[in-house]
């Protein structure tokens, strides 16, 4: 019998216990922390390869959400907010105070909720073809919030139809059919439903966001509070999940941001083409500062015009 150990997995998981619910991360590195944030129906292991990358300067911390990956898929709050708190106490438990935030697709909505509802806690922000900032996206996403869809799902979900589905994949893929992407995406997507509770997870997180019309939770009214948080926004330039048009939309919108499209990529830069996501994300890292947002600081960010004392405010008749 050998004494060797094996190899170390670079980016172990790692379980804690929050408020009472198993919560599953990723680790990977060391230096100043950047939090990786996925998005609906994928988890901490789909950002493997850029956290590996980041790693070499970075401490990276990749949590599967609540209801995602190998966490718990309790009953209860699915919002953006829970998400984000559920994010910050893991940070506090690591004994982390502030980060620089990534968050994918749904992520990227989480991320937005998470500077909004923490801002002295984050240091950047990055959002990857991200959700919230803009109505449109796509029809089978819409189709999935309407009533009834749950019994499709777990029909779409059946592991024999899903091996089969990765299969053809596979063939297609080989013999060069570009398309192949998107299948294989599907059962990316799929995959983690297999299990009921996950599939209901999905469906509480899916309907807190989006409804028969499109996207129902939006940012841009506050955009505005990005004037002093370093901020990039990354798209592929293939997404038909969600628009480019949402980010760069964004960019204008937020102050100082910038924009930086990831050619060949559809809405999965991460998984599509992750060299060049983690150059990007390397470069904004390397030529921004860290912000250190103060409680005063907010105030004036949020009513630039509202009096700082009491001598200054003015009674209402």
């Amino acid at each position: 019998m050998s004494d060797d150990p094996g190899p170390i997995d670079e980016f172990a998981a790692w379980q804690i216990e929050l408020h009472g619910h198993r919560a599953i991360y990723h680790m990977a590195g060391s230096g100043p922390p950047v939090v990786l944030i996925h998005g609906m129906l994928n988890s901490s292991r789909h950002w493997r390869q850029v956290a590996l990358a980041l790693a070499e300067r970075y401490t990276v911390i990749a949590p599967d959400l609540i209801g995602h990956g190998d966490s718990a898929t309790p009953r209860g709050d699915y919002s953006l907010g829970a998400h984000a708190s559920s994010i910050r106490d893991l940070l506090a438990v690591l004994g982390v105070e502030r980060a620089t935030i990534v968050g994918h697709s749904l992520g990227g909505g989480v991320a937005m909720q998470f500077f909004y509802q923490f801002p002295q806690r984050t240091e950047r922000l990055v959002l990857v073809s991200s959700g919230g900032l803009g109505q449109e996206v796509s029809p089978l996403l819409r189709t999935a919030s309407l009533p009834g869809f749950s019994l499709l799902v777990g029909l779409a979900a059946h592991p024999k139809l899903l091996s089969a589905l990765h299969a053809a994949g596979e063939r297609l893929r080989g013999s060069g059919w570009r398309n192949a992407v998107y299948l294989q995406a599907i059962v990316r997507a799929l995959k983690p439903l297999e299990q009921p509770g996950a599939r209901k997870a999905f469906l509480h997180t899916l309907r807190s966001v989006i409804d028969v019309q499109g996207q129902r939770v939006g940012a841009f009214d506050r955009l505005y509070l990005l004037a002093r948080m370093p901020t990039l926004i990354v798209w592929g330039d293939r997404d038909n999940t969600i628009p480019e048009a949402h980010g760069r939309s964004a960019q204008l919108a937020a102050p100082g941001s910038r924009f930086q499209s990831i050619p060949g990529a559809a809405h999965f830069p991460h998984l599509e083409e992750p060299e060049a996501l983690a150059r990007v994300l390397l470069e904004f890292l390397d030529t921004t500062e860290p912000a250190c947002l103060k409680d005063g600081e907010w105030g004036e960010l949020v009513s630039p015009r509202a009096p700082r004392s009491r001598h200054e405010a003015e009674t209402v008749a």
